[in-house]
């Protein structure tokens, strides 16, 4: 069998519900016959930044090296500072965007399904099969 292709992936999510990015990171690891690298910013690994501008700079240097970037497309994304950030400087970086909507969520926000490349539900081969579909 071929070697696999290891993704390196950027998830972005709110902090305040971390519990869906666990989740999603669990069934990632999981995956069968699926490497991946994570470049994500969990809550209990924040980036060492002081101010918007240093936070900035150092979600630049998550982004850049990444294949893809999937958004977890709660109803709080919308209104996210950070997440909509993040896929500025994915936008600056020609990053291709995955969009997936949590378990059991109906609305996805627009200001999520306009900018991402695919959106898929919450399915462990939906997700890997679009990451593998887009990514870089």
């Amino acid at each position: 069998m071929p070697e696999l292709k290891t993704y390196d992936v950027f998830i972005s999510h709110a902090w305040k519900y971390d519990a869906d990015y666990d989740r999603l990171v669990m069934m990632l690891n999981e995956a069968p016959n699926f490497k991946w690298r994570n470049y994500s910013v969990p809550d209990h690994d924040p980036l060492d930044a002081r101010n918007d501008a240093a936070l900035t700079l150092a979600l630049r240097r998550q982004i850049r090296p990444v294949n893809i970037v999937v958004i977890l497309a709660g109803m709080y994304a919308a209104y996210s500072k950070w997440i909509n950030r993040e896929m500025d400087l994915a936008d600056e970086f020609g990053k291709p965007m995955l969009g997936v909507k949590p378990w059991g969520q109906q609305k996805t926000p627009n200001a999520v399904t306009d900018r991402v490349d695919e959106l898929v539900g919450w399915n462990t081969d939906s997700i890997v099969n679009a990451i593998r579909r887009n990514a870089l």
